[in-house]
């Protein structure tokens, strides 16, 4: 019986063309039109992994796309890890854009271009063959392994806080590991420990019940865009400082530990700034530039409209005005008790001659955070030593991951993030790609990682 390492040699051309027929499959979640390729992917997934000699594969209902399941359960005393990803792409808008069509994807040298290639079908794609290589070299896994597969991650996931908890005995595990993630970059790795929270709500302003000619009646009646400036500006010091009460109360104290592995991760203000083409960063005061992206809250407007927005000039006094509001939340905060601290600024800060509504969006997300030395992450760190001869940086998401405070609420299990992407591939935006070497450094991970978890931290 050959090693796992030349299972994998031997089979990567079976495997790259078996990668290309996934991406084929254009599996655009938000997209009511491509509903039905969703499920197409996800029943391509479930022969694939029947093929790999995964047991008791079934497509899961969720009331909305559906979800993959899978395992193998053979190893009594040994740990059970659930291995997460998901098969829905964003979007391929603009079009025109890409160098390809987005779902005919071509190899250009170390390249491959395709509308989810790396988030997350190429990374999506590895554990299962890494558990295929592994079946035929060794017989069988060092650990018992549950595979979930979802087909809703581009749209927030919806229906899974209900469905993972409604699955909660057939998913139970001791630790989950995420495909859907990367690494610091070619040469090295990364480990990511945390991700931002997030609530999100719209101001709605009304005034008079229709516009007003501005010269007949400026001066007498409020002016809703003037209203909600106001309401916006009281809501952030120059400086960027929150000034909503409470706002800071719950948020997570960083140690002098989380400081320093945040302070070891490289950044260039000066690149950043040029990358960016801004001449200076703003944030708020008394925190380094990945403090303030990776570890404290926001408050964002994300969109402002109200008046005449058309070319020239209109002299109108307008009946209302509007604004869609982001906040980014550190751990321990709640996205509800947030809002409702927000909501409750608002209402104070509205000035006379005006009413204000506020709409709550569901898309709402709790902060995540995990112990550096999880077991998972012990385990996880090994791989990554071994496959790079380096230490990872341990890193935080900026943005929201739904699924993970998820998986923590309902089966108790953290979540390490084992993805192989990489930061310039293009996700969400035209010509994506993902890297061949990543393909087949991942494949070497996963094997390697399924017997390292099987070992004491």
């Amino acid at each position: 019986m050959s090693s796992w390492q030349e299972y994998l040699a031997v089979n990567r051309p079976r495997f790259i063309d078996e990668m290309l027929e996934f991406f084929r499959i254009p599996s655009v979640s938000s997209l009511p039109e491509h509903a039905g390729d969703v499920r197409r992917a996800g029943e391509w997934v479930a022969n694939r992994m029947r093929q790999a000699g995964i047991e008791h594969v079934q497509i899961l209902e969720t009331g909305g796309h559906p979800v993959v399941y899978g395992d193998l359960l053979h190893t009594p005393g040994a740990p059970t890890v659930l291995i997460y990803g998901h098969f829905d792409t964003q979007p391929v808008d603009p079009e025109a854009l890409w160098t390809n069509p987005p779902f005919m994807p071509v190899i250009d040298g170390d390249r491959i271009y395709a509308r989810g290639a790396t988030d997350d079908k190429g990374n999506m794609l590895v554990p299962i063959l890494a558990t295929e290589a592994l079946l035929q070299s060794e017989g069988k896994l060092p650990l018992n392994v549950k595979y979930f597969f979802e087909g809703q991650e581009e749209i927030g996931s919806p229906q899974l806080p209900g469905f993972v908890e409604r699955y909660k005995d057939l998913l139970a595990c001791d630790v989950v590991v995420s495909s859907d993630g990367g690494q610091w970059s070619e040469e090295q790795p990364e480990l990511a420990l945390g991700a931002r929270g997030l609530c999100a709500l719209q101001i709605d302003v009304v005034g008079p019940q229709m516009d007003l000619h501005s010269g007949m009646f400026g001066g007498t009646v409020a002016n809703p865009i003037h209203a909600l400036v106001a309401i916006l500006a009281s809501m952030r010091s120059p400086e960027g400082k929150i000034l909503v009460e409470g706002f800071y109360d719950d948020v997570h104290v960083l140690t002098p530990d989380e400081k320093a592995k945040i302070a070891a991760v490289p950044f260039d203000a000066v690149q950043e700034m040029a990358r960016l083409g801004i001449d200076t960063l703003y944030g708020e005061p008394g925190y380094s530039p990945l403090e303030q992206r990776w570890v404290r809250p926001t408050l964002e407007i994300n969109g402002i409209w109200g008046g005449f927005q058309a070319e020239g000039i209109k002299t109108v006094l307008p009946s209302e005005a509007h604004a869609k509001i982001t906040c980014r939340l550190a751990p321990d905060q709640d996205p509800t008790q947030v809002a409702d601290r927000v909501a409750a600024h608002v209402q104070k800060a509205t000035p006379p001659g005006v009413k204000v509504n506020i709409r709550r969006f569901e898309n709402s997300a709790v902060p995540y955070l995990m112990p550096a030395d999880h077991p998972g992450n012990a385990a996880a760190r090994r791989v990554h030593l071994r496959l790079y001869g380096k230490e990872p940086f341990y890193v935080r998401s900026g943005g929201s991951i739904p699924v993970l405070n998820m998986f923590l609420t309902s089966l108790g299990a953290y979540t390490v993030n084992f993805g192989f992407g990489l930061p310039d591939e293009n996700i969400h935006s035209p010509n994506e790609f993902w890297r061949l070497s990543s393909f087949d450094r991942a494949q070497q991970a996963y094997c390697l990682l399924l017997h390292e978890l099987v070992q004491p931290a």
